[in-house]
């Protein structure tokens, strides 16, 4: 027996597709609420509003990934407090795929909607993101700068910001990805596969 999608997950999963896709900018209330097949007063009642929509959509995601990612890197310090950059980078992977629980392709959605944030500059959701994970993201940060102590807070910034790119595009581009593999090397590749594809040499940028 399958449990009922709710009006409020319906909006979520329409406007994450549509922003993540389209740009939050560029999607229209309309356009949400015709593929949700949901009223306005709908979203205003779950939502209030589109910036506020715009959060909620992001946040369902960093609420599960931002806790499983300082869990492993915990774990992580734990058992090896001189752990390198490609032992940090590899405490991404179970977190970043736990995402696909959320919603088919969720950890997809998810690069693509961080894509979005930089690309259509969204201040509101910066803010957003920064007063409710901004301790958590220097922490983070802090891990990085751990591995590469020669590195200015500077330099470490930009590295995570090309990290951050070349993931969103590697994965944005993973059905791409998957039909090239099968028909250029005769490989059959999954998200999982790409991933383990991309961490060493995410590391490897980051070291270089």
């Amino acid at each position: 027996m399958t449990s009922k999608i709710t009006t409020k997950v319906k909006i979520l999963n329409a406007a994450e597709a549509l922003f993540a896709n389209s740009g939050f900018a560029e999607t229209s209330m309309r356009e949400i609420t015709a593929k949700a097949g949901v009223n306005l007063a709908s979203v205003n009642y779950h939502f209030g509003s589109k910036k506020d929509l715009i959060k909620a959509v992001v946040d369902r995601y960093l609420e599960r990934f931002v806790p499983l990612l300082l869990e492993k890197i915990e774990t992580l310090e734990k058992c090896n407090k001189n752990y390198s950059v490609s032992e940090l980078f590899e405490c991404f992977k179970s977190p970043l795929l736990a995402l696909n629980s959320i919603n088919k392709d969720g950890s997809v959605f998810f690069l693509k909607l961080i894509g979005r944030g930089y690309v259509d500059f969204q201040g509101h959701l910066r803010r957003f993101i920064t007063e409710k994970y901004g301790e958590s993201l220097q922490v983070i940060q802090q891990c990085f700068h751990k591995t590469m102590p020669q590195l200015t807070p500077s330099e470490v910034f930009w590295r995570l910001h090309f990290t951050i790119g070349t993931s969103v595009f590697t994965l944005a581009a993973s059905e791409a990805l998957i039909d090239i593999s099968r028909s250029d090397f005769d490989l059959e590749m999954t998200p999982e596969k790409i991933v383990d594809q991309l961490l060493p040499y995410l590391a490897a940028g980051f070291a270089s």
